[in-house]
């Protein structure tokens, strides 16, 4: 079971880059989440998702050399997720279809790839901690960085920040 969620279903034995596959895996489900029960949800969701996955990863990991094997991919679900907030909240409050915010979804999803891979700061502090808290943590981080920059970039695109 642990494989199962750690991989998401296998995703994360897609090659190459199962990160990136593992990014594109949490798309459909957070629209379907959102669909559900708008942010609320998702949030919900999300911090589940981030126990489990935290679980997942440490029995998928005790007793390996590796710390944060490539097919372990539930940590991009739960970092995309978190970048995706915006999206979800947004389409919330102006009571429009989620998908109507496309950009925001381009851009949530390129920049959390762009922090996941990066590791700038405080993605890279957490990854360097060499343990299943640092697998899941690092993309959490990412996807609060990249959450915080879309929201910036739909603020300069809306006018809203001039």
């Amino acid at each position: 079971m642990s494989g199962l969620i750690a991989t998401v279903l296998g995703v994360g034995y897609l090659r190459p880059a199962p990160g990136t596959w593992g990014s594109l895996a949490a798309l459909p489900l957070f629209w379907a989440l959102h669909v559900a029960g708008g942010i609320a949800l998702c949030v919900l969701a999300t911090v589940i998702v981030f126990g489990v996955g935290w679980w997942a990863t440490m029995r998928e990991t005790a007793g390996s050399d590796d710390d944060d094997p490539s097919e372990i991919v539930i940590d991009e679900v739960v970092g995309q997720w978190i970048a995706l907030w915006p999206v979800s909240f947004g389409a919330g409050m102006m009571g429009v279809d989620v998908t109507r915010l496309w950009p925001g979804w381009v851009a949530g999803f390129l920049l959390f790839r762009l922090f996941d891979i990066w590791k700038p700061w405080l993605v890279g502090m957490a990854d360097r901690r060499g343990d299943a808290l640092g697998v899941m943590l690092d993309d959490v981080i990412a996807g609060v960085f990249a959450a915080l920059v879309a929201i910036i970039l739909a603020g300069l695109a809306h006018g809203l920040l001039m």
